[in-house]
């Protein structure tokens, strides 16, 4: 089925934007144009990638995984915003400007998106675990490593980038499984 090769290719994108943000902010990589342009997306190929995952498992997860997919959606989708902002709306602000921002309504939106997101991603995870149609060790990957990955600002820096490590593996994975589930025949609908 195409859409789920698509939604695993955007996994694998997702995986490699995850790892090579991971690798700008640690310093391997150059703070340029080029990196800073492509890191907001990671969260919106994430969001691809688990909008495939979700129909993979949708039969099976039943009303808890359309409740972790919506909630994983809505933060995946604040996620984007939010990198966004950093990187393409705060660097033309003063720094004043910034933190007052931050101290207002910009940065509590930040802390309910990733508070959403950390909802999706376990409600996502329980559901998908439950359905039986991802690998659980992935799942667990994903699980793991979203939640400090979600928690950009109140984890220390390297519990954050190793979350996002970990889970950049958890995403590849679970995208193999759907790569894979294309060429599974799928039932037809009784009439």
């Amino acid at each position: 089925m195409l859409l789920f090769r698509t939604s695993a290719a955007a996994g694998f994108v997702c995986a490699a934007l995850l790892v090579v943000n991971v690798l700008r902010r640690g310093g391997v990589l150059p703070e340029n144009a080029v990196t800073h342009a492509i890191a907001p997306f990671a969260a919106l190929t994430g969001l691809f990638a688990i909008t495939g995952l979700y129909l993979l498992i949708r039969d099976a997860a039943g009303g808890l995984g359309l409740a972790g997919y919506l909630l994983n959606a809505a933060g995946l989708a604040g996620a984007f915003a939010i990198e966004y902002t950093l990187h393409f709306v705060f660097p033309g602000l003063g720094g004043a400007t910034v933190m007052g921002l931050l101290a207002g309504g910009t940065g509590m939106a930040f802390l309910v998106t990733s508070a959403v997101l950390v909802a999706g991603v376990l409600v996502f995870a329980a559901a998908a675990v439950r359905s039986g149609a991802l690998p659980y060790a992935a799942v667990g990957l994903y699980a793991v490593g979203m939640v400090p990955g979600s928690l950009r600002n109140l984890v220390p820096e390297p519990v954050y980038l190793g979350g996002l490590v970990v889970a950049a593996a958890g995403v590849a994975w679970m995208a193999t499984r759907l790569w894979s589930a294309a060429e599974e025949p799928r039932p037809v609908p009784a009439r």
